[in-house]
């Protein structure tokens, strides 16, 4: 059985990206899912944040798109039961222009991903840079769904629309099967009018894409990767944590309302 791949992208820095990869790659994992999390940002938070020490990633998502290893080799386990990680380092600063010379260039972590054993994981999240580059479009390009994180304020809509049009793009050049998952609100402030508002615009222009989950702004999920802890273990009962396995559930709702429809 083939994983469901979601890539987590938003070119907007700053709006809980990796913080969704960690928290619902854990959620995921807690009832029961095999997660793996694919680190392509070059900065390494979402390894940090699950407690992978830069010497200990010993080999890459870089080494992974260069060819030189499998997803297998590169896989490192985490103190999350049922998680592991293809950890980044900054050599990832360097593949965009490496793999802009090779024909398949958009379709390197596809590959990768297509020569895992049948069932080693179900679920695999891949957690992008901030910006729409040759590794947001290999995650793309492996993707069956995109997941958009958007913080609940007047300037994170800005970039949504540009990001649709990515997606657009890419699912007429690269991946036809690429399909929007779903936007997840996140940094929610209840004392913010302008946030309410925000999600008021978001479900207009959107609807059912839209989770019905939020996320709200918790301290404790913000001092969670200090600790190399997604908040799940840092804190169980907080606020947070509570929202990403609601989220985790809506998420796997919706995979068996797709395959049912098909």
């Amino acid at each position: 059985m083939k994983p469901r791949v979601l890539t987590i992208a938003n070119q907007k820095g700053g709006v809980g990206k990796t913080t969704t990869a960690i928290n619902l790659g854990t959620a995921l994992a807690a009832i029961g899912e095999r997660v793996l999390l694919i680190d392509l940002d070059p900065q390494g938070n979402a390894s940090t944040g699950l407690g992978i020490e830069s010497r200990a990633r010993k080999i890459s998502a870089f080494d992974v798109l260069m060819a030189e290893a499998s997803i297998v080799e590169a896989a490192v386990a985490t103190d999350v039961p049922r998680v592991s990680i293809v950890p980044a380092t900054m050599d990832l600063l360097g593949a965009e222009i490496t793999l802009a010379a090779q024909r398949d260039r958009t379709h390197r972590l596809k590959g990768a991903i297509d020569a895992l054993p049948d069932g080693a994981y179900s679920y695999i999240l891949i957690d992008c840079p901030p910006s729409l580059n040759l590794l947001t479009i290999n995650a793309m390009a492996a993707a069956d769904g995109v997941l958009v994180p958007l913080q609940c304020e007047f300037f994170a809509l800005e970039g949504l629309s540009q990001l649709l049009k990515t997606v657009e793009q890419v699912r007429a050049s690269v991946n036809p099967a690429l399909e929007i998952q779903g936007v997840v609100l996140t940094m929610f402030d209840p004392r913010n009018n302008l946030a309410s508002q925000v999600i008021r615009d978001v479900r207009q222009f959107l609807g059912p894409k839209v989770f019905e989950t939020v996320i709200p702004r918790n301290v404790r999920v913000s001092e969670a990767p200090s600790y190399g802890k997604p908040v799940l273990l840092y804190d169980l009962k907080c606020a947070g944590s509570q929202a990403y396995l609601k989220l985790a559930s809506e998420i796997i709702q919706r995979e068996r309302l797709l395959q049912a429809a098909e």
